[in-house]
């Protein structure tokens, strides 16, 4: 009898530790849940959209002077384009992008010890300016790319091109025929109003951020500061041209009606009135949101400039595409609204949104602009940073085409046996 009450007073001590123990275990796990659920001072985990380690990632950099045709593709016919002409400017992607990568440790010397190639190009620019016709940037590509061996035996799949505007890799008329899959870094995800058919694949493609103008991303001497959202005069702002897009047009017959709430000057591109940059974010950072309306394409420049005066970006363009989504949760920076609906609807709305609640997408507008920032990937944030960890996604351990074969002793060949390395040029494109 002593025996059982002995026992039954060490199993009444363990019962009572077991549920001291389950007690604070489930106040534990509990309290992990709630702090993973729910937003915290940081909801963006920004080292993710950094590369992970070196060791796995080497980009082979096409030089100008390697593959015959290239250099036009950058200076144009006469070499005369210089980097400097495509460095500002919407477009200054196609350079910077380039400049980074020769200095980038990602960057190799050696071909086969790459995993993905570069193949640098500034025909935005050398278009622009006259240095080649759409006939001659179709003509060109196609001889630069007869002349590359790992081009063809990959299909593309491992090389980078960079089309810096709205128009995407139709600059390229063939694209569609050689470019199908490679891997094209644009800030343009859709042109199917136009063209009929989008050179974005969601599957290959990286979006990539416009270009702000260098004297807005510098944190220490930045040109036009910020103001206090309490002295702001507008709600919002639309800073462009109509270029006749239905949803442009409704905003600036918006703001005649109500000047008061919507600041939409006519731009003028050229003489005396013209506006000038400073001007320019001086005019945009007066508004608690500044208004992204679709244009000539669904990217617009301004919804990335509107985070460097810090204004609230509405997004007003349907099909809009926006990079490094897997970092990045855009509600809590941004708001969407339907093209459709622009309207005093939309009005109603922004004034609806608390004061607070502007200053929290502010500041967490602060947290991630720095991925829209082009600097070196050894900064800590910056937007090379970004396409390089999504560029390391892509990288594989085998390349295979349908003109790519191999054998029992690892070697690659074509469909005639010929050995990779001793592929003469020009190969055969599809």
């Amino acid at each position: 009898m002593r025996h059982h009450q002995a026992c039954s007073r060490a199993h009444q001590v363990g019962a009572l530790l077991l549920v001291a123990a389950t007690f604070l275990l489930t106040r534990l796990f509990d309290r992990l849940l709630l702090d993973a659920s729910s937003p915290s001072s940081s909801s963006f985990h920004l080292n993710s959209a950094r590369p992970s380690s070196s060791a796995d990632l080497h980009i082979y950099v096409y030089s100008e002077d390697e593959i015959q045709g290239l250099r036009s593709l950058l200076r144009g016919r006469d070499g005369t384009v210089a980097a400097a002409t495509c460095l500002k400017g919407q477009w200054g992607t196609q350079v910077k992008i380039h400049q980074l990568l020769l200095t980038s440790r990602f960057r190799t010397f050696d071909k086969d010890q790459a995993n993905l190639f570069f193949v640098p190009s500034y025909v935005k620019c050398v278009r622009m300016t006259g240095a080649l016709n759409d006939k001659e940037i179709n003509q060109t590509y196609v001889k630069v790319l007869s002349q590359m061996p790992y081009f063809r035996r990959s299909g593309g799949r491992d090389h980078i091109f960079v089309f810096p505007s709205g128009a995407g890799a139709h600059l390229f008329r063939s694209w569609a025929t050689f470019l199908n899959r490679s891997i094209i870094l644009t800030p343009e995800g859709d042109r199917t109003d136009k063209r009929g058919t989008s050179a974005f694949n969601t599957w290959k493609d990286i979006i990539i951020p416009g270009n702000v103008d260098d004297s807005m991303v510098k944190s220490d001497a930045r040109a036009v500061q910020p103001i206090p959202l309490k002295k702001r005069k507008y709600l919002a702002n639309f800073l462009g041209r109509a270029q006749g897009k239905a949803g442009r047009l409704q905003l600036v017959k918006l703001a005649k009606q109500h000047p008061d709430k919507l600041e939409s000057p006519e731009l003028k591109l050229s003489g005396p009135n013209k506006l000038g940059r400073i001007d320019y974010f001086k005019h945009l950072r007066n508004a608690k949101f500044c208004l992204a309306p679709r244009g000539e394409s669904s990217w617009t420049l301004r919804f990335y400039e509107s985070f460097f005066v810090e204004c609230v970006p509405v997004i007003l363009s349907d099909e809009v595409e926006l990079p490094f989504q897997n970092v990045i949760d855009y509600s809590e920076i941004s708001i969407k609204w339907p093209s459709s609906r622009i309207g005093p609807e939309l009005f109603e709305y922004l004034e609806s949104i608390p004061d607070e609640r502007i200053e929290e997408m502010i500041d967490h507008g602060r947290e991630i602009r720095c991925l829209w920032v082009y600097a070196a990937d050894t900064e800590p944030c910056s937007a090379m940073s970004g396409i390089l960890s999504e560029l390391q996604r892509k990288v594989r351990r085998f390349h295979q085409s349908p003109e790519t074969f191999w054998l029992h002793n690892r070697s690659i060949v074509n469909r005639y046996l010929v050995e990779f390395h001793s592929w003469r040029t020009p190969v055969p494109l599809p």
